[in-house]
């Protein structure tokens, strides 16, 4: 694999040394700390930006990936390229500023993708808090907001593998002024050429139910979803309700509550 190095002049100017080296290097606020990944909140040159540094994800990541048939995310390349398809597609993202790649071992290459910090957020997950008591009008935006983001995406073979209610967010002063212009961010395990009706698409479907679920959705937020999606076979829904059940049933195990409390530890 060959070494890859997109740095702008407004960034590299504000580096010290070695520019990859300093981008891999740069220290921060965490906000995700995990074996041979780290995404943090950063500062250059007196503006904020998010790094995500990948170190290498190791032979046995590779080696489990392949024998449970899924496509091993070795670093930061796959979040660079669903940017530019997001881009490409229209759909509001995290702003691509600078990326890179080096080694040519898949075990032990390292990579980074620095984008634009989007300033004072609110997730989707924040706006359906207190579901049953907020007027009616702003759930259903919210329900046809969501769900023609999502048709846009499955339409463009795209899939985003963590498809929960965290991962929409609306800039905090647009949404002050009437907005509802969703982004979805976090975009590390996106998956491309995927069918609009495939396994894939109904998992996000799926994730995003169980999420939507969590939150207090009722039968009839649910189908304002189908309404506003894109049309799908009986069959693919009912994978969809088996899949979110199952999921919001892992959730509130205490194995899970468990694991959740010692990674919020981690941040703290």
């Amino acid at each position: 694999m060959a070494d890859i190095l997109q740095i702008p002049d407004s960034v590299r100017d504000h580096l010290q040394g070695e520019p990859f080296d300093a981008l891999m290097q740069l220290q921060g606020k965490a906000f995700r700390d995990v074996p041979g990944r780290k995404t943090m909140q950063v500062t250059i040159g007196g503006k904020s930006y998010f790094v995500k540094q990948h170190f290498g994800v190791g032979w046995g990541e590779i080696l489990k990936n392949l024998l449970s048939l899924k496509k091993p995310i070795l670093g930061a390349m796959t979040e660079v390229a669903a940017i530019q398809k997001l881009d490409a597609t229209g759909i509001p993202n995290t702003p691509l500023v600078a990326y890179g790649q080096r080694g040519c071992n898949p075990a032990t290459m390292q990579s980074f993708v620095l984008t634009e910090d989007l300033g004072d957020i609110i997730t989707a997950e924040e706006l359906s808090e207190d579901w049953q008591h907020k007027p009616a009008e702003s759930r259903q935006a919210l329900i046809q907001a969501l769900a023609e983001l999502a048709k846009r995406l499955h339409q463009a073979g795209l899939c985003h593998r963590d498809f929960y209610l965290c991962h929409f967010v609306v800039k905090k002063a647009e949404f002050e002024q009437g907005k509802l212009d969703l982004h979805l961010i976090d975009l590390h395990r996106m998956l491309q050429g995927q069918s609009p009706n495939g396994k894939s698409v109904m998992k996000d479907i799926a994730g995003l139910f169980f999420s939507g679920l969590q939150m207090g959705w009722g039968a009839e937020d649910l189908a304002l979803f189908k309404q506003h999606y894109l049309p799908q076979s009986d069959g693919f829904w009912a994978q969809v309700e088996a899949r979110s059940q199952a999921l919001l049933a892992k959730f509130n195990s205490e194995k899970f509550q468990a694991r959740l409390a010692a990674d919020r530890e981690k941040l703290n």
